[in-house]
């Protein structure tokens, strides 16, 4: 329990949420809403629903309150039923916990006019939409100035962002934390199914195949080398990246497509090595890249001024390349290949530095003596 008895009541509002998608702000949502019911939080999440249904549902111990996407430009969505429903629900909470960015959240902050501590989680920069940031930067700025404390999940991130320089006098890091616990235990016959499609020794690259992963450099990488590798996973760029691997004559990548939760386990328990080529500042972390030092896998990723070069440190538990560097990225995976011993160690300390610093009760019990002291 954290320094209080006093329950406090905390909503969290973003774009989407698990289970109903699957990335690493929702990941985090996950875990804080899980986690925070043993510190004496009681957790309620608003999120958009892109298929129109109002709904109201219960998801391990936490309440999620869905409200109809009226409409969606650049990625960001909308909804005029959000506004009145965040207002209601803002009420009746001790704390506001935001997922930046999403500039609608800016909006409806700015008109319901609260007075309520809150907390913002500063997941990432805005990198690729440079022409309607013109437009937004005075928004976004009015908003994160508005808002009580910011977090950053790294110490790399609240350095190197050019927008939180501006917020340090009420910025904090707080690391994004994982619970081993609850990922699943395979059962035998799944590792058997999954040996037959990746052999006994494979990298592994696990998430949403987006255009900052790099993963076009990974299998530039891969030219001349038959290293078996499994990209597990679905997203925007799915189709693309496959007939790119076509188009290199690529016999030893494996597309596996969006797994389950227990095929993920098995393939992180088996993998080799965790490759993480993301190479843009969209990256602002890296669970996956986190899930792969929890099960105590050697890593390669860039260096990108973000989370992921906290999370793998260079010759330590893994391998830090420069971004966007197919060649370097090629000696990396290489050097790991045939130094296995090494290898091993670097996994090892991967799994080390996973339990000293980002495990789920970490980050779930800073987030709630945060909230105390909001």
């Amino acid at each position: 329990m954290s320094n209080s008895s006093k329950t406090i009541r905390v909503l969290h509002f973003y774009k989407t949420c698990y289970p109903y998608s699957f990335g690493g702000v929702e990941q985090v949502i996950h875990q804080l809403c899980m986690g925070g019911t043993s510190h004496g939080i009681v957790n309620e999440v608003l999120v958009l629903s892109p298929e129109g249904t109002d709904e109201t549902v219960e998801v391990d111990g936490y309440t999620i309150h869905r409200v109809k996407q009226t409409f969606e430009v650049a990625s960001t969505g909308f909804s005029i039923k959000a506004f009145s429903r965040f207002k209601k629900l803002a009420k009746e909470v001790d704390v506001i916990h935001y997922h930046f960015p999403w500039p609608f959240m800016d909006l409806v902050h700015i008109f319901s006019r609260l007075k309520k501590p809150s907390v913002v989680s500063y997941h990432s920069d805005i990198i690729r939409q440079k022409t309607l940031l013109k437009f937004y930067r005075p928004l976004m700025h009015y908003f994160l100035s508005d808002v009580t404390s910011i977090t950053a999940a790294s110490p790399n991130y609240l350095a190197s962002s050019n927008v939180l320089e501006q917020y340090k006098d009420k910025s904090e890091v707080i690391p994004f934390g994982l619970d081993r616990h609850s990922y699943p235990i395979p059962e035998t016959e799944l590792f058997e199914q999954w040996e037959k499609v990746t052999g006994n020794k494979f990298f592994l690259f696990l998430g949403v195949l987006r255009y900052y992963k790099g993963l076009h450099i990974l299998l530039d990488a891969l030219i001349g080398l038959d290293y078996p590798v499994v990209i597990a996973g679905s997203g925007p760029i799915e189709t693309e990246l496959f007939e790119h691997a076509q188009k290199l004559n690529l016999k030893n990548v494996h597309f596996v497509g969006k797994v389950s939760e227990e095929d993920k386990s098995t393939l992180l328990s088996t993998c080799y090595g965790v490759v993480f080529p993301s190479h843009l500042r969209s990256e602002a972390f890296g669970i996956s890249l986190l899930e792969g030092a929890m099960y105590g896998k050697p890593m390669i990723s860039s260096e990108i001024g973000t989370g992921t070069t906290y999370i793998n440190i260079d010759k330590k538990t893994g391998v830090v390349i420069p971004p966007s560097d197919h060649e370097a990225l090629k000696e990396a995976l290489k050097y790991l290949w045939e130094n296995e011993q090494e290898a091993k160690e670097m996994g090892r300390n991967a799994e080390a530095r996973y339990w000293e610093l980002f495990t789920a009760g970490k980050m779930v019990e800073s987030y709630a003596d945060l909230y105390r002291q909001l």
